[in-house]
């Protein structure tokens, strides 16, 4: 009996559950109301905070912070490429940390240590926003806000002792506001040479570690030591004030900056071969560097002489000693035309040996393709003296401009006096009523110089230098310059106009030894002009 009871009872036990279960459904649906009520919509400035906290249980940064930008083509950029940032990332952590690891290893009495696995996982960090300053300095500011729920593979074997456990690295987690400053600018790829890193808050970091299958995170006080550990380790070392300094590209060779002097006294030129067809050439010499945008340094004319003797000393700046090369030609003078050139060579700079004055005889070249024949025709030679200063690190200068201004008048120039350099730089907004081929004429103490003109250029860029030998400082003289444009279509009732001028006041220049402006033109709509200007007095 005891047997057959106990079978019944179990029996009617799931009788009765099936049953309660189908009658609890049919109640369920039968006593539910038929009138569904329309629910009641209200904008979102109606909601009381609680609610919103409910429906947006994290407010984006761009939404909380108005100068933060959303950035969600970066988030769309950094999920398409990251399979091959991953790999790019662990290949670079690896190359990185298994020297260093390598290094540390013994003095733990570990035998060694060996990443198993290295994987981010499938998971990209995310930008929830990104706030951009601007400063007067030569730097660009980036303040992102990144978070980061990975699910990285990250297996690393201990061996020491004859055993060999693995440690496993699971769930990270990176919330972190960086300030990312990239400084200084230059005009050399990638543009910036060096990236400043510093942190405006403590990180949140957090990760499960595991040994041997065990989540060793679970063990009582342990996680937060971890994470507090973390947290005032990476803090001590890159919260703001302190950075991270990564660089990038040299500072000196990415800004050009000058590294040296380069003294040429050209001495003198001989058995020069005539270009004019009556009477001798009219010679003088071209100095230049290469890979520099600067003008020419131009010595006087020899007038009717093919043997010159110029005497004449010039400074140059030089950026890359290794790189650039003193280019020298030398040219007759015409006083209508283009100046014909009589020859042309190179001396590299890294054939000079620094402070060791060095004086050349150069064979002049028609050009300086060494398969060229008619190179082997004799075309005279020219005589320069070289010295090569480079400068100090305790007097390096931070620019070319520092450099310029340091310049003195080269020998000859008389006493007390010294030498004007007026650079014509570039033009912009340039317009005239019936065409616009603009050059720019100087007059001053009686003598008209010009630059080349520019055909169809309203924004033109000369480049060039011209030199007034003066006795005494111009401290109360003005320099005239006039910006004209001239056409030789035929037929024109204006083959001649005038795009504006203006008039210098020389004080500056003497006072200061350099201006580098750009000028307003007078009787022009918007033109301006560039222009620099040197006072380099006798020595």
């Amino acid at each position: 009996m005891g047997v057959i009871s106990t079978i019944l009872g179990a029996f009617g036990f799931g009788i009765g559950i099936a049953l309660g279960l189908v009658i609890g459904y049919f109640l369920f649906i039968f006593i539910q109301t038929s009138d569904v009520e329309t629910p009641e919509i209200r904008p979102l400035v109606d909601q009381d905070e609680p609610t919103l906290q409910r429906m947006f249980p994290e407010i984006p940064i761009w939404v909380k912070n108005p100068d933060h930008d959303r950035v969600d083509w970066l988030n769309k950029f950094i999920e398409l490429m990251w399979p091959y940032l991953d790999k790019a990332i662990c290949k670079t952590v690896l190359a990185t940390t298994e020297p260093m690891i390598k290094e540390q290893t013994p003095q733990y009495k570990i035998d060694e240590v060996e990443f198993d696995s290295l994987t981010l996982g499938s998971l990209p960090p995310t930008f929830q926003g990104m706030k951009v300053y601007t400063t007067d300095e030569k730097e660009i500011i980036m303040e992102p806000s990144f978070k980061w729920a990975a699910n990285p593979n990250i297996l690393v074997g201990i061996k020491a002792f004859g055993l060999r456990p693995t440690i496993q690295v699971v769930d990270l987690q990176v919330f972190a506001s960086p300030r990312i400053t990239l400084k200084p600018l230059v005009p050399t790829f990638p543009c910036f040479c060096k990236i400043l890193v510093s942190l405006m808050e403590k990180p949140h970091v957090d990760f499960g570690v595991k040994l041997g299958g065990a989540d060793l995170m679970s063990i009582p006080g342990l996680y937060g030591f971890v994470q507090e550990t973390i947290k005032d380790q990476v803090a001590s070392m890159y919260l703001w004030p302190k950075v991270l300094e990564v660089p990038v590209l040299d500072p000196a060779k990415a800004m050009k900056r000058p590294v040296g002097m380069l003294n040429v006294k050209v001495i003198k030129a001989m058995k020069l071969k005539k270009k004019d067809l009556l009477g001798a050439s009219d010679p003088y010499a071209k100095l230049r560097l290469t890979d520099d945008k600067l003008p020419s340094k131009k010595t006087t004319v020899k007038h009717k002489n093919l043997n010159p003797e110029w005497n004449e000393e010039f400074n140059l700046v030089v950026k890359d000693p290794e790189v650039q090369a003193l280019e020298i030609e030398v040219f007759d003078w015409e006083s209508v035309g283009k100046h014909d050139k009589m020859g042309i060579n190179l001396v590299p700079l890294k054939d000079l040996t620094p402070e060791e004055p060095k004086t050349l005889t150069i064979d002049l070249l028609k050009n300086m393709d060494p398969n060229d024949t008619h190179n082997e025709k004799s075309r005279g030679q020219i005589v320069i003296a070289l010295v090569y200063k480079p400068f100090g690190e305790e007097n390096m200068p931070t620019d070319i401009e520092e450099v310029s201004a340091t310049q003195k008048a080269p020998a000859g120039t008389p006493a007390g006096g010294g030498l004007l350099v007026v650079i014509i730089h570039e033009g912009e907004d340039l317009e005239g009523k019936h065409h616009t081929n603009p050059s720019v004429r100087m007059l001053f103490h009686g003598e008209e110089k010009r630059t080349k003109p520019m055909k169809k250029n309203r924004d033109p860029r000369w480049e060039e230098e011209f030199t007034f030998t003066l006795e005494e400082p111009p401290t109360n003289e003005k320099i005239h310059l006039e910006v004209v444009s001239t056409s030789k279509r035929m037929g024109l009732i204006h083959p001649k106009e005038s795009l504006g001028y203006i008039d210098i006041n020389l004080a500056d220049v003497v006072e200061n030894k350099r201006i580098n402006e750009k000028y307003h033109l007078i009787d022009s709509k918007n033109g301006k002009l560039q222009v620099e200007m040197q006072w380099r007095a006798s020595g």
